[in-house]
C-alpha cells in the first residue's frame, strides 16, 4: 500500500501527518471521543471517509455548531426510524436540524399523543443502545425512485435536487445540490440494513454517538412550508453532547416557559388577544397601558432632548405611495391587501418612511435644516403567516418608535455614530446591557436589492465604521440588508441569555431619489439627502414583550404599573395607608391600598404574584409613631421608617430608575 500525505489543521495549528492509503478520517482522529465528522477541502464528510493525497483535513468536534447539527440530524433520523417501527403506515417528510434540537415530518392517519411520544423516546432509546451504523452510499435518481417508491415526499425531493434553493423548510439537508445519497442504519453485529432514508449527511459514526436527546412536543406543519400542501405531523426534539447539557437545556426552557410574556400578560392583567380582533393584533389593559405609557414617555423625552421632531401619519394610503417608495414590489407579500374604494386602490400602512419622506418634501429645505430627525409612535400592519404570529413578538398591527434622519454626505458618519450611542445608551436605561452588533449587507448577486454598487459601498463602510467605534462584537450577516440598503442590528441578551434583535439603523441612498427629496446647498445647488431609518424598540409591543419576559413580570418600580400596595394589618389602619397613598400619589407615584377582607398573609401573597415592588405594611405601632414597614420583594422587610423618609425613598427609587 502506498502513503498519502494530509494536513491537520487545527485553528490556527497545521500538522503534515503521512498515512497509508485507505485511512479514514476516523483512524486520523483516533482516540479523540469527541470528533463527529471532518471538514474537507471546506466540505463535511463522516469520519469514515478515506482522506487522500495532499488533502487538508479539520477535526469536527461534536460541540462545535456543525458538530451540533450533525449530532441532532443523526438524532431524527433515529426518532424517523423509531416512528417507522411503531407507526408502519408512516410516511416521512424531511427533517432537518434546527437551533437547540431537530424535528421531524410525518404523515400519518392521527396526530401524534403525549403517549405516543413517549413510545417513540422508548424506542429511540433502544435503536441508540443498539449501536446502528450511519452509512453512506451514492444512488441515482432512478434507483432512489425505486428504492423510496412507497415514500411520496422523498420521491418528490429527488425531483429538487440540483435546485436544493426550492428545498423549503430544511429539504436542502436531505437532497442537497450534488450528487444523491441514502444514508442506511446498519445492524451493528450483522450489518443488516435496519432502515434507510433520503440524505445528504454527514452523520455520527454510530447510534452509540448519540449523548442526551429529549423529545419535546408536536405539532402539524404544511408540508414544505406551503398551505397549499397537506397538513403533516411535526415531532421537535432536543439533542445534546452530554446529560449535564440536556439537563440544563431543559431547565432553562421550564424559565423561558415561566417568563412567557403571553402567560405573564393574562396573569398581571396586562394586555390580550381577543379572538374577536384576530390573530396578532392585541389590546393592552389599563396596567398594561401604564407600563406602555412609562415606555414611551421616557423615550419620548430622550428624543427631545437630542432634538427629535414628532410628526403623525395616517395609518393608510393611496398604494401607490408604495409603489414610489419600493415597498410594494418588493415587500407586497408581508401587506394587507388593497382595499378599494373613490375608484382607487388604498393599503394599510405597513411602514412609516414613505409618508416621512413627505413630510420633508412638502416644502423647500435648506442645509442649515439638516440633520432633520423626524419621529412617530406609529402604528403599522403587516399580514404576518399564522404560522408565524406569537403574541407580542410577531404581531400583525403594532406601533413602531420610528425614526427618519435626513443629513448629507458629509454629516452621515457624525450621525451614525451618535445615533448608535443614542441607541445602546437608551437600551440600557431600560435595563439591558449585553450587546452585540450585527452588519447586514447586501448579496451582489441577488437581485432583490435596489440602488448602484457606490452607493451601497459607501452606506455599508459608515456603518461599519460607526459600529467598531461602540467596542462591541460585529458580526456579519451577508445578504441581510433590506432591499434599499445595509443596516445594522442591535442583538441584546435578556436575563436568561436569550438573544433578541432591538434596534436597527438603516442608511438609504435610494428612498431620497425615488421621491425626488433634495435640499438646497450651501453653494445654492439642489443636492440629495442621505437618509437614515431607525427604530429603537422595534415596536413598542415586541420590547414590551422582551422587557417583560427579562425582568419575568417583576418590573422595575419606574415601570411597574403598580408600585406599592399598602397593606394593613387590620381594618382600622387602612385610613392611615390611604392618607399615606394620597400623599405618594401627589408625588406623581402610583400606590394602591389592599382594603379587601382577605388576611394580611393573603394580600402579601397575592400582592407576591402581582411582583409589586413595595408593599407598605402599617399596624398599631406604625399608626402611634407615624411610620411604615417596607416590605420587598424578596421577602425581607424594613421596620419603622417615617412616612415622610418612605415617600422620599420610594420617589428616589423611581427617579433613579432602578430595580428592587
Amino acid at each position: 500500500m502506498s502513503d498519502v500525505r494530509v494536513i491537520i489543521q487545527r485553528d490556527s495549528e497545521r500538522e503534515e501527518r503521512v498515512v497509508t492509503t485507505g485511512t479514514t478520517a476516523a483512524e486520523l482522529f483516533a482516540g479523540e471521543r469527541t470528533v463527529v465528522a471532518a471538514r474537507v477541502a471546506g466540505e463535511l464528510k463522516d469520519l469514515a471517509y478515506e482522506v487522500r493525497d495532499g488533502e487538508e483535513v479539520e477535526p469536527v468536534e461534536i460541540s462545535s455548531e456543525d458538530g451540533l447539527n450533525i449530532l441532532r440530524h443523526s438524532t431524527a433520523h433515529v426518532m424517523a426510524q423509531a416512528v417507522q417501527e411503531l407507526h408502519p403506515e408512516a410516511k416521512l417528510g424531511i427533517g432537518p436540524p434546527v437551533r437547540d434540537g431537530f424535528y421531524y415530518d410525518f404523515d400519518v392517519e392521527k396526530p401524534f399523543t403525549p403517549e405516543d411520544l413517549k413510545a417513540i423516546e422508548k424506542k429511540m432509546q433502544e435503536i441508540q443502545k443498539r449501536g446502528q451504523r450511519f452509512s453512506r452510499r451514492v444512488t441515482t435518481d432512478e434507483a432512489a425512485r425505486v428504492e423510496l417508491a412507497d415514500e411520496p415526499y422523498k420521491l418528490e425531493l429527488i425531483g429538487l435536487k440540483g435546485n436544493a434553493a426550492q428545498a423549503a423548510d430544511g429539504a436542502d439537508a436531505e437532497v442537497g445540490s450534488g450528487e444523491l445519497t441514502i444514508y442506511d442504519n446498519l445492524d451493528a453485529k450483522t450489518g443488516e440494513l435496519c432502515w434507510k432514508d433520503l440524505c445528504r449527511g454527514p452523520h455520527l459514526p454510530t447510534t452509540r454517538n448519540i449523548p442526551a436527546f429529549k423529545l419535546m412536543r408536536s405539532g402539524g406543519a404544511y408540508w414544505r412550508g406551503s398551505e397549499k400542501n397537506p397538513m403533516l405531523q411535526r415531532i421537535y426534539g432536543t439533542a445534546w453532547p452530554t446529560k449535564e447539557e440536556l439537563k440544563a437545556h431543559l431547565e432553562f426552557l421550564a424559565e423561558a416557559e415561566k417568563r412567557d410574556h403571553r402567560k405573564l400578560g393574562a396573569e398581571l392583567d396586562l394586555f390580550s388577544i381577543p379572538e374577536e380582533l384576530g390573530s396578532g393584533l392585541a389590546v393592552f389593559h389599563p396596567k398594561g397601558g401604564i407600563v406602555r405609557r412609562e415606555m414611551e414617555a421616557y423615550s419620548r423625552q430622550k428624543h427631545e432632548d437630542a432634538d427629535y421632531e414628532f410628526v403623525n401619519t395616517p395609518h393608510i394610503s393611496k398604494e401607490e405611495l408604495f409603489v414610489t417608495s419600493g415597498h410594494l414590489p418588493h415587500y407586497g407579500d408581508g401587506m394587507f391587501p388593497p382595499v378599494e374604494f373613490d375608484g382607487q386602490n388604498y393599503r394599510l400602512k405597513a411602514m412609516n418612511c414613505p409618508m416621512h419622506n413627505l413630510i420633508f418634501k412638502a416644502r423647500g429645505r435648506s442645509y442649515r435644516e439638516l440633520p432633520l430627525r423626524l419621529f412617530e409612535f406609529g402604528t403599522v400592519y403587516r399580514y404576518e403567516k399564522s404560522g408565524v404570529v406569537h403574541g407580542l413578538t410577531r404581531a400583525r398591527g403594532f406601533t413602531q418608535d420610528d425614526s427618519h434622519i435626513y443629513c448629507t454626505k458629509e454629516q452621515m458618519p457624525q450621525e451614525l455614530d451618535s445615533l448608535l450611542t443614542f441607541v445602546l445608551d437608551l437600551l440600557r436605561d431600560y435595563g439591558l446591557n449585553d450587546f452585540e452588533l450585527e452588519l447586514s449587507t447586501r448579496d451582489p448577486e441577488s437581485d432583490k436589492f435596489i440602488g448602484t454598487d457606490e452607493a451601497w459601498e459607501e452606506a455599508t463602510e459608515a456603518l461599519r465604521l460607526a459600529a467598531e467605534k461602540q467596542n462591541l462584537p460585529l458580526v456579519p450577516d451577508p445578504g441581510g440588508a433590506a432591499f434599499y440598503g445595509p443596516k445594522i442590528s442591535v442583538q441584546a441578551k435578556d436575563a436568561i441569555g436569550r438573544s433578541w434583535q432591538m434596534s436597527t439603523i438603516q442608511v438609504d441612498f435610494n428612498q431620497p431619489e425615488r421621491f425626488g427629496l433634495e435640499y438646497t446647498g450651501s453653494d445654492g445647488t439642489k443636492q440629495q439627502p442621505v437618509m437614515i431609518h431607525r427604530a429603537l424598540f422595534g415596536s413598542i409591543e415586541r420590547f414590551f414583550a422582551v422587557l417583560l419576559e427579562h425582568y419575568a413580570g417583576a418590573f422595575p418600580a419606574w415601570l411597574a404599573p403598580v408600585q406599592a400596595v399598602g397593606i394593613p394589618i387590620g381594618d382600622a389602619h387602612i385610613p392611615y395607608l390611604r392618607e399615606f397613598a394620597a400623599e405618594a400619589k401627589k408625588k406623581g407615584l402610583r400606590v394602591d391600598v389592599d382594603a379587601s377582607s382577605d388576611r394580611m398573609q393573603k394580600k402579601i401573597r397575592n400582592q407576591q404574584k402581582q411582583k409589586v415592588p413595595f408593599m407598605i405594611i402599617v399596624g398599631d405601632e406604625d399608626m402611634a409613631a407615624g411610620t411604615v414597614s417596607f416590605r420587598y420583594r424578596d421577602g425581607s422587610q424594613e421596620n419603622g421608617i417615617p412616612r415622610d423618609e418612605a415617600l422620599a425613598k420610594l420617589v428616589d427609587v423611581v427617579e433613579r430608575r432602578v430595580q428592587v
